[in-house]
């Protein structure tokens, strides 16, 4: 039996997110401005509180890696490849659309790569952020460029210290 997917919101640092688990896994986490676009139950899991804990420890500058379970198959092949791609940049540092794009092996790939980017359906735990343009540009972000910066300097702080 499939169980129904759960949704909670917290306050942070960048404003309210939501944290959607289904299965026991967290398959989203939408900023205040983002519509929900299906019928999910309003309840604090577990799962989702833990998922909550370390995202809040990462912006006290006290977590730099996130082991949670998480489902990114409702992406397509070329958007997991990406995602898993961007899972492994190293905190406090970034990558450009081009170098994922080598990354993942196919240098064509960049506008592609730039478009899994923006459907990420995890970020922060899956670090979209940390994808900049190759003249070292901020390009887009869901929840707002001036929360990519956060992001960004927040890492670069934790990491000067």
């Amino acid at each position: 039996m499939i169980r129904d997917e759960k949704i909670y919101f917290y306050k942070t640092p960048i404003g309210k997110l939501g944290i959607i688990e289904k299965q026991n896994k967290i398959v989203k986490i939408i900023f205040e401005n983002e519509k929900i676009d299906r019928k999910i139950i309003l309840e604090e899991t577990p799962l989702i509180k833990l998922t909550y804990n370390q995202l809040n420890e990462y912006f006290e500058g006290k977590r730099k890696l996130f082991d949670i379970p998480i489902d990114i198959s409702e992406g397509t092949a070329f958007q997991q490849k990406v995602w898993r791609a961007l899972i492994k940049i190293p905190y406090g540092e970034t990558k450009s659309y081009l170098d994922i794009a080598y990354q993942i092996g196919n240098s064509k790939t960049c506008r592609a790569v730039g478009n899994a980017n923006k459907n990420n359906p995890i970020p922060i735990i899956i670090p979209c952020h940390r994808v900049i343009g190759n003249n070292g540009s901020l390009s887009g972000y869901a929840g707002g460029i001036s929360i990519k910066k956060y992001l960004l300097d927040l890492e670069k702080v934790k990491t000067s210290k």
